[in-house]
């Protein structure tokens, strides 16, 4: 009995309750994968992949061994079991070819393929899939593919840190680039707590009031009734399935985006944001020029942990009730993707400071914080699904998402294999174009996943690199 009793704890103390926005993402409504990218610079030997998988990538955290499964209530849990690595790794076999350039179109091809398929959910979801074939950009590919349920991108970040040592000093922790904090502002304390003056604080906080009840009116519309136009960027396409997807990215120096940034006294996310707008208004005027005045609206996420940095995965998993643990702790905000009029196309640098304004004012608003609780309430009232159809609902009414994730600013190594690029993508989302941005070592490693037969991959990528050069242009243009 007693012998009984203690595999029941066991078991219990091994099964772990998957958060509510963990089920939205692995949900009938929605199903969302992350595919890490890891671009070698010598050709890979996988001699190391089965201990380095045992020894180090499964030990990070439990739920890289554990399924999603419900309990005698019908709650959703992370059950542990027993691993089968072999079922976890894929190596493609490509059509020989004599040239690298030919690989670049086996290795899109087979990345949109991976992009479209299931994971199954009787076993860990992820895989890694080792392509051993040289391209333009490496000498061979590392795709990771995990299910967005098991983490964000701060989370599977430090995760992948944890896997990687520095090549000038594997003794010495990764240092990142230095950028504003991406994280939620506490009101309550910079409203209410402040020593201002009565006078001052009231209509202060009236205007933040009217502001946050504003935002929080409009971003229930356009999750649920009001709907962007179908423009060259939104399909509005079935989506009973994963969106099939092509991938392309686009590498820019760190150094223009900082020279932008201190030329103009904005943050580097302010930047980002503005190019990326101008450029999708640029590829939206090149396939119709009607639609560069046609209603968009961009959801940008960002990390809602009170840290900068990232923790170590330990820190993390023990603190799992903290700001900073474990799991998805985002959120999203509507912003409205400027139109392109002809003063702006003369004044590109109108893009960044629309960005500013827009983004600013709505990371100081309450409304994501309503946002948060409705969605926990439709939760409660009406169950995960319900909730998750809503969020799916969010997404599809948008155009496009935009996230971006910090790497480091050394050159990492895995299993002594250098690391040349570094870049990820999300994928399952029901929009036709999602956008993520990496950094790493001194460069900007912006990636496209476009819907597949709808979207021009070569021209959007050429419309990126024009906005730079616009952008950069003006900005020195100022400072002279």
């Amino acid at each position: 009995m007693k012998k009984n009793l203690d595999d029941e704890e066991e078991e219990i103390a091994a099964e772990e309750p998957v958060s509510p926005t963990g089920q939205y993402l692995n949900s009938n409504a929605l199903c969302v994968y992350i595919l890490g990218v890891l671009e070698s610079d010598v050709p890979i030997d996988d001699s190391q992949t089965l201990p380095l998988l045992h020894h180090v990538f499964l030990p990070i955290n439990t739920r890289f061994s554990s399924i999603m499964t419900r309990d005698k209530n019908g709650e959703r849990k992370w059950m542990k079991v027993e691993v089968k690595l072999e079922d976890h790794i894929k190596v493609p076999n490509f059509p020989n070819e004599k040239t690298s350039l030919l690989y670049d179109e086996h290795v899109d091809e087979y990345m949109s393929k991976i992009a479209m398929e299931y994971l199954p959910q009787n076993r860990p979801l992820w895989e890694i899939h080792i392509i051993k074939y040289p391209t333009r950009n490496a000498a061979g590919t590392l795709v990771f593919k995990l299910h967005h349920a098991l983490g964000d991108g701060y989370s599977l970040m430090g995760a992948l840190l944890s896997c990687l040592q520095r090549i000038d000093n594997p003794n010495l922790p990764f240092t990142l680039p230095s950028t504003n904090n991406n994280k939620l502002p506490n009101k309550s304390s910079s409203i209410l707590n402040n020593n201002n003056n009565n006078n001052n604080r009231w209509p202060t906080l009236l205007s933040s009031a009217f502001h946050s009840m504003s935002d929080f009116g409009w971003s229930i519309l356009k999750s649920s009734f009001v709907e962007d136009d179908h423009t060259p960027i939104r399909s509005c396409g079935e989506d009973n399935k994963l969106r099939q997807v092509t991938i392309s990215t686009v590498t820019f120096s760190f150094d223009h985006i900082k020279e932008v940034k201190s030329l103009l006294g904005v943050s580097i996310n302010d930047v980002l944001a503005g190019l990326i707008f101008l450029g999708i208004r640029l590829y939206m005027q090149d396939i119709d020029l009607k639609s560069r005045n046609a209603e968009s609206t961009a959801l940008v996420l960002f990390n809602t942990r009170n840290i900068r940095g990232y923790k170590s995965v330990k820190e993390m998993v023990e603190n799992n009730n903290s700001a900073s643990s474990w799991g998805n702790r985002f959120a999203f905000l509507h912003v409205p993707i400027p139109e392109l009029s002809d003063s702006k196309y003369a004044n590109p640098l109108q893009f960044i400071w629309d960005a500013q304004k827009e983004i600013t004012r709505k990371k100081s608003s309450w409304a994501t914080s309503l946002t948060g609780m409705f969605l926990n309430m439709v939760n409660k009232l009406r169950g995960s699904e319900a909730a998750a159809r809503y969020v799916h609902s969010t997404l599809r009414n948008s155009s496009t998402t935009v996230s971006s994730v910090i790497g480091p600013m050394e050159q990492m190594a895995l299993a002594n294999h250098p690391i040349k690029g570094l870049y990820f993508m999300v994928v399952g989302p029901p929009e036709s174009l999602t956008i993520t941005i990496m950094s790493y070592v001194g460069k900007l490693r912006i990636a496209f996943g476009l819907e597949k037969g709808f979207m021009d991959k070569e021209k959007f990528k050429l419309c990126m690199e024009k906005s730079l050069e616009m952008i950069i242009s003006a900005a020195r243009n100022i400072s002279t």
